[in-house]
Order: C-alpha cells, then sequence, then structure tokens
C-alpha cells in the first residue's frame, strides 16, 4: 500500500521539507505523506533508532529521506545540524516543527527542572531550529514554517508547562509571519486536539485512566482525531494552496476547543476519520479502554 494522501501527487517534487521529531506519532506519519508527495525528507530527533526506523519506511515505500540525530535545545547543535543540511541539499523549502513534549503533573507541583525543561522542548527548541532555517536559507530563498502548539486554550490544567510553552509558540508563530514575511517566508501552526498517537502511550496507567479513557467523549465529533487528520492540516499549509496564508492557527480537534461546557452535546456517530496513513498504529492506550468499555 501507499499513503493515502488527498494532494496531488509530486506536489512537493524537487523540494526539501524538515520534519523535527520525526521518528514517531504525528512526525512520523507527515513525514510519510510528504515524501509519497515527492519531498526530500529530512528527519531529525534525539532518538537515532527511531529516525532510522522511519527512514527505512520511507524509502521502502518509494520516498526519499535522510535523517539527522540532535537535541533541538542545543543552540551549537542546531547551527551545525542546519549547516550541514544546506550543504547537502542547498535550500530548505519547508520546516515542520514537531519535536515536543510533556508529562501530566499539578501547577503546585511543578519544579523549575520540570518546567524548564518542558518550555525547552515545546518552545526554545522550535524558535532555535526556526532561526537557523531562516537565517541559513529562508531569508536568501523563501518557504513554508508550520509550527506545532496544542489545545491550550481556556488552560491546560494537568500540564500548565506544556500549556504555556505552547502558548508562546503560537505567539512566536505569529511575530516570526510579520518579520518573515518580507523574505516570502510563511509561518504557521497546527492545534491538534485529543490524536490518537504513539505518544499516548508514554503516559503511565493512572493518567491512562483517568484521561485517556475519556477523550473520545469530550470532543462534539464525538471521536479522537488521527494522525492523518494533523498531516494533511501540515501539508495544506506547506502548500502553495496556502501562498496567502501566514501567522495563522488550524485547530484540529474536533471542535474541542469550541465546546461549552455546560451545554449537552449529543453524538450521532455519523463522523468518519480520515485514515490515510498506511502504516498508522492504534496506541496500546486506546485499546485498553476500548476493549474494557466493551466488555
Amino acid at each position: 500500500m501507499a499513503y493515502q494522501s488527498i494532494f496531488a501527487k509530486d506536489l512537493f517534487k524537487g523540494q526539501t521539507i524538515v520534519v523535527t521529531g520525526g521518528g514517531s506519532g504525528i512526525g512520523r506519519c507527515t513525514a510519510h505523506e510528504l515524501a509519497a508527495l515527492g519531498a526530500r525528507l529530512v528527519l531529525t530527533g534525539r532518538k537515532q533508532d527511531k529516525l532510522d526506523r522511519t527512514v527505512a519506511e520511507i524509502r521502502e515505500d518509494g520516498g526519499t529521506a535522510s535523517c539527522a540525530s540532535f537535541d533541538i535545545r542545543d543552540e551549537e547543535a542546531v547551527k551545525a545540524a542546519v549547516a550541514a543540511i544546506v550543504a547537502e541539499h542547498g535550500v530548505i523549502h519547508g520546516l515542520v516543527n514537531n519535536a515536543g513534549g510533556q508529562y501530566p503533573a499539578p501547577l503546585a507541583s511543578i519544579g523549575k527542572k520540570g518546567w524548564d525543561a518542558v518550555v525547552a522542548n515545546n518552545l526554545t527548541g522550535g524558535f532555535l531550529i526556526s532561526r537557523e532555517v531562516y537565517l541559513q536559507s529562508m531569508q536568501a530563498h523563501g518557504g513554508a514554517i508550520v509550527n506545532m502548539i496544542a489545545d491550550m486554550w481556556g488552560g491546560m490544567p494537568g500540564m500548565a508547562h506544556s500549556g504555556a510553552a505552547r502558548a508562546g509558540m503560537m505567539n512566536l508563530t505569529e511575530t516570526a509571519a510579520l518579520e518573515w514575511a518580507a523574505a516570502g517566508v510563511r509561518v504557521n501552526a497546527v492545534a491538534p486536539g485529543y490524536i490518537a498517537s504513539s505518544g499516548m502511550d508514554h503516559y503511565d496507567a493512572r493518567f491512562r485512566a483517568e484521561v485517556i479513557s475519556k477523550m473520545a467523549d469530550v470532543a462534539p465529533l464525538k471521536r479522537m482525531g488521527t494522525e492523518s487528520e494533523v498531516a494533511s492540516a501540515i501539508v495544506y499549509l506547506l502548500s502553495p494552496a496556502a501562498a496567502f496564508v501566514t501567522g495563522t492557527c488550524l485547530r484540529i480537534d474536533g471542535g474541542t476547543s469550541l465546546s461549552p461546557k455546560a451545554f449537552p452535546l449529543a453524538g450521532n456517530g455519523n463522523t468518519r476519520p480520515f485514515e490515510g496513513f498506511h502504516r498508522a498504529v492504534k496506541p496500546a492506550a486506546i485499546g485498553e479502554y476500548s476493549a474494557h468499555d466493551e466488555a
């Protein structure tokens, strides 16, 4: 099988696109779709084995991909990695700032070390690689950047560190869109809600039972999203179809960020997910609770 993208074949032919955190989850899915559309992918992340597996998958499917392992929080490593990508490919046409991570904790129990780590993962790292891609390539050639944030409107109880970082990334997106527009650089963001992705399996049993098991019922569309539904939004923002779109955010959350908490919303089951990713794997955390519910 091949990736079932709704976009035109060879849409990104001849273009080099960098996807941070491309070894798993939404980053992996997005990389597969971009590769299926002709892009030369450069995947980055901290774990070489994950990157190698995704690169191998893409090549097996007929795509073109390479990888670079480094920590986006390390300024000198970021500078060197971007320089190496430019030296090899000449121009970076697109950047997907997908890398990030957090852990659940009430605000009062978050220490400075944990706070700094999450903010660095979800904000500082994205700033560093965006700046270097701009300075070393896009300032001269233009391009498109898509930043990953989250459904942080109205607060993120249990993940205040991530919410603060994601809100900062939204402001960074808007600021970069203004400052870099003259160079022909578009900067946008996507804000996934509850997406059935491999990242769910990293949370502990208590979080799975108390939060993940209830996610499907929270969205007005009464289901969780798929990785390919996020990937398609990212692909749109990178594409020529979004040539006049910059400084904005696409919310991919089934209406969760709009949900009136006190107003009952009926579910009719008519919404069907887009399942474009031929290598998608259901997170174990989802299977646990669907099996439990059926019992």
